[in-house]
């Protein structure tokens, strides 16, 4: 279900601060409204000095300037996981478990270890190295949400407005900005590998968990924090198997999103009722007025669609993950079951950083079908044996539809008699040929 993006709702009245201005009438004497002028003048002095010098529908540098600053105090030291026989630090404890991982999805996968390196991040390093996805998802967001404006301007009005044009763009950049870094700062606390919102963010190839995430995920559990540690790296450790050697993967997760923010329109008559409530002189009107709700985005058959692409597909995405490492990890963990009913509950009714991600993107990134796809998952490996399983992620066209969750049964009776399969695509052929491509010297590729 999608969300108003950046906060494009209607503002919650019982939250207006004591500071706000309200309707009560009273006029400031002329030494305060001087007073006022002079600290609103400063207040813009400092937002437009740290503002950077990003460019575009959203400031970047400032999100991230806000991002780290709210989590400047939440780290203390390295975090002790207490997995590591040496008793070393956290990064030891995570490249331990991440190897177990691989050696047990070895024997339960086609597919192989995707991951070159297997790295423990803090919050703080999350924010840093996953803003350049967060730019691409975003962006779209932000242009067409800012873009209205202009667009629905009269061409007199907008050679009239010529620098305040300028001026609201990079206080909307700004506004942006603010809100994607206190959104960044609170997925950072909570989130616990870099696949968790089933999207790519991080760098390729990288396999990254977070201890102090983990720590605070495993008080109540009572279960080993070593169990809870191998478990996550085992579905972070699946989750980049899938990535890197389904070549079309990533691509499709984050085009797919791209397509949906692409397709927000605003009501641009909106634009009339809001022009009597910005105040060029004052920025806070300019932000009040974009939460207003008057620029509610629309829905459109278009996005409806993508959004059941991407459901979709992050389904056939969890439910594999979740099917591949209960499988690899079998009864070697006592509590392997109970944590996968915890992170399956987890990952299907969300939590305040799912809540966060709608507000940024104005979409739910939420697999409510990841049960279906993981009974279709494990129904088509029972049957067919993994190679036959995993060789669908060859190729998109082979995937299993939202109607193939609904009856599983048929889609596996159809890829036993051959018809779920391209004419003239052997799927394991397929993955060792991309393989094989990924690997050829560059040199090979411009000779041939």
């Amino acid at each position: 279900m999608s969300k108003p993006p950046f906060g494009f709702g209607p503002p919650d009245p019982d939250k207006r601060g004591e500071n706000e201005p309200s309707d009560s009438g009273g006029q400031p004497s002329g030494a305060e409204a001087f007073n006022q002028l002079g600290q609103m003048l400063s207040q813009l002095g400092q937002m437009l000095s740290q503002a950077g010098s990003s460019t575009g529908p959203v400031n970047y540098d400032l999100a991230k300037q806000i991002a780290l600053q709210n989590l400047s105090g939440s780290e203390s030291g390295d975090v002790q996981l207490g997995f590591s026989s040496s008793g070393g630090d956290s990064s030891t404890a995570v490249r331990d478990a991440a190897h177990l991982a691989e050696l047990w999805l070895d024997a339960a996968t086609i597919l192989p270890a995707g991951a070159t390196s297997t790295v423990a991040w803090s919050a703080r390093t999350w924010v840093e190295k996953t803003l350049p996805t967060w730019q691409r998802l975003c962006d779209p967001v932000a242009q067409q949400v800012s873009g209205a404006w202009v667009q629905a301007l009269p061409d007199e009005a907008k050679q009239a407005a010529g620098p305040l044009l300028s001026m609201m763009g990079q206080m909307g950049g700004m506004a942006f900005g603010s809100q994607l870094g206190n959104a960044l700062a609170q997925l950072a606390s909570e989130v616990l590998t870099s696949t968790e919102v089933g999207l790519p963010l991080g760098p390729a190839a990288t396999s990254a968990l977070l201890p102090a995430n983990i720590e605070k995920f495993t008080e109540g559990l009572e279960l080993p924090t070593s169990e809870v540690l191998v478990f996550i790296a085992a579905r972070e450790a699946a989750h980049q198997r899938l990535f890197a050697h389904v070549p079309w993967l990533r691509q499709r997760l984050l085009a797919t999103v791209e397509e949906f923010a692409n397709g927000i329109s605003v009501d641009t008559s909106a634009l009339e009722q809001l022009a009597g409530r910005i105040d060029p002189s004052n920025p806070a009107s300019i932000e009040e007025a974009m939460s207003s709700g008057l620029l509610e985005p629309q829905t459109s058959p278009e996005q409806k669609a993508a959004l059941n692409r991407l459901e979709t597909l992050l389904a056939l995405v969890e439910g594999w993950v979740d099917v591949v490492v209960a499988e690899a990890i079998g009864d070697r963990l006592p509590g392997a079951d109970a944590l996968r009913e915890t992170l399956r509950r987890r990952r299907a009714t969300g939590g305040p950083a799912e809540q966060t991600f709608a507000t940024l993107v104005g979409l739910e990134l939420r697999p409510r079908r990841m049960r279906a796809a993981s009974s279709l998952w494990k129904l088509v490996g029972d049957q067919h044996g993994i190679e036959k399983r995993d060789g669908l992620w060859s190729h998109p066209d082979l995937m299993p539809t939202a109607e193939d969750l609904d009856e599983p049964l048929d889609f596996s009776e159809r890829l036993g008699d051959g018809e779920s399969t391209l004419e003239g695509i052997d799927p394991i052929a397929e993955i060792e040929r991309t393989e094989r491509e990924k690997n050829k010297p560059k040199g090979d590729e411009d000779e041939n």
